[in-house]
């Protein structure tokens, strides 16, 4: 299945079997994840605070991005993969263009990119070469420096009504999902019902859009020094790489 049948299919599961969707930022945790028969895998660029460390996602750059979209890229996943472009590589419809096309030579179906109204152009010319694009309305974490921290979007009518005018602009420019972050319950429901385009929620309330995306970290626990207060992890993977490793110790230096 090529990448634009992919986005297609995403882009059919509108009001139909809620859409699934994890990141995954490297090669076992694509193919494991996959193998569980997830519907998407997002090369998020929050891997710049849960695999590189950094304190958001505004540090991570192209080349980050190139490198770990290769290696979901290498599981070969029946999922659309989709990779992130990051902050300040798709200011202008050329520079978004440029950016999507090197993220999908390294293996991405899709690209994802922040805003509404204001990238509608760099959202027409990237699908216009080709390349499928998926929207990111509500908070958006490359905007927190802004915006001096991460907030709750669509608590007022004017938010509401910007979230929907973007959402619909999104949709009429071709795009095959968006993911609505952080968004009130209220107007995530409302603004998924009034567009043909799929939503896929994180943070937004359960059973409002048409999807919902979670990082696999919160899911398995594996980063535990901050889980957001919205996350439902499943596992306890730090746990368990702690006591694996105090058992490594404990078999290779006894009495230490």
């Amino acid at each position: 299945m090529t990448a634009t049948d992919k986005a297609e299919a995403l882009r059919r599961r509108k009001g139909g079997t809620p859409i699934s969707a994890l990141t995954a930022y490297d090669y076992p945790t694509a193919r494991l994840l996959d193998e569980a028969g997830v519907d998407v895998l997002l090369v998020g660029d929050s891997l710049g605070m849960v695999v590189l460390g950094f304190p958001d996602t505004t540090h991570v750059t192209l080349d980050h991005m190139l490198h770990h979209v290769a290696a979901v890229a290498r599981a070969k996943p029946r999922a659309l993969v989709v990779g992130d472009l990051p902050i300040h590589t798709y200011d202008t419809p050329a520079a978004a263009v440029e950016t999507a096309r090197r993220l999908a030579a390294a293996g991405a179906d899709a690209v994802k990119l922040e805003g509404g109204l204001e990238v509608i152009a760099q959202i027409r010319a990237v699908i216009a070469a080709g390349i499928p694009v998926m929207g990111h309305l509500g908070m958006l974490p490359q905007r927190v420096l802004d915006e001096g921290g991460y907030r709750k979007k669509g608590r007022t009518p004017e938010q509401s009504e910007a979230i929907l005018a973007g959402a619909r602009a999104l949709t009429d420019a071709g795009v095959c999902a968006i993911v609505l972050e952080s968004v009130v319950p209220e107007t995530a429901r409302s603004v998924s019902a009034a567009i043909a385009a799929p939503t896929i929620g994180i943070g937004s309330g359960g059973e409002t859009c048409d999807g919902e995306i979670a990082v696999v970290t919160d899911l398995i626990g594996s980063f535990p020094w901050f889980v957001p207060p919205f996350a439902q992890p499943e596992a306890d993977v730090a746990s368990e790489i702690r006591l694996a490793a105090r058992r490594y110790i404990s078999r290779v230096s006894p009495g230490v």
